[in-house]
């Protein structure tokens, strides 16, 4: 079977970007934009779901970074919907319990063509550095929407806002990885429907 890999470009007034995902890649990260810590937080993402991830481009930073990092999950959603085609022996579903010292995250997915997300994830203080923690959600539902996914994420400990941060993007990058993979016991599509 050949490599699961999807490009969108998506062009506004606001950003200017380019998604690449290899849903059968060794978890690397390559492109910038300017966003330090948001950056380290996609290639947690990317490292632990297993994919390779590129992304480049440009958003409107001189307004904030809701545009560039919304747009980002735009993008990744609509590259994962693309790559994984007609869901063909796609094992469908993730789950993830991931600890970050005193904090715990936990991600359960399901890639089914019914986007829906119940976020329960405090993001502590209002800011890393740079970088508005609350974009978080916006990020998580943007990809869950154009992906298709019902996205669940809750956290159930935490007190240093880098820790639970990070806890999310790992616990949402291993479900991911779980939720793309292919299982060949799986014959066509993973519903009793025969579709999704």
């Amino acid at each position: 079977m050949g490599e699961r890999s999807a490009s969108v470009e998506r062009k506004t007034r606001e950003t200017e970007l380019r998604v690449t995902v290899n849903l059968d890649g060794q978890g690397n990260l390559q492109g910038t934009l300017g966003l330090g810590f948001f950056e380290h937080m996609i290639e947690l993402l990317a490292r632990h779901a297993l994919i390779d991830l590129t992304v480049e481009g440009r958003g409107d930073l001189v307004v904030d970074a809701h545009h560039t990092i919304e747009d980002v999950g735009i993008c990744l959603g609509q590259a994962v919907r693309k790559a994984l085609g007609d869901m063909s022996g796609v094992a469908r579903y993730g789950s993830a319990w991931i600890p970050m010292e005193e904090a715990l995250a936990h991600c359960v997915m399901d890639i089914c063509s019914r986007p829906f997300v119940a976020y329960h994830v405090p993001g502590g203080a209002e800011r890393v550095g740079d970088y508005d923690t609350e974009l978080t959600q916006e990020f998580f539902r943007a990809v869950a929407m154009n992906a298709g996914i019902t996205l669940h994420m809750r956290l159930l400990a935490g007190s240093n806002t880098h820790h639970i941060q990070e806890a999310a993007f790992k616990a949402f990058g291993r479900a991911l990885g779980q939720a793309v993979m292919r299982d060949p016991r799986i014959h066509g599509v993973l519903s009793t429907k025969g579709t999704l």
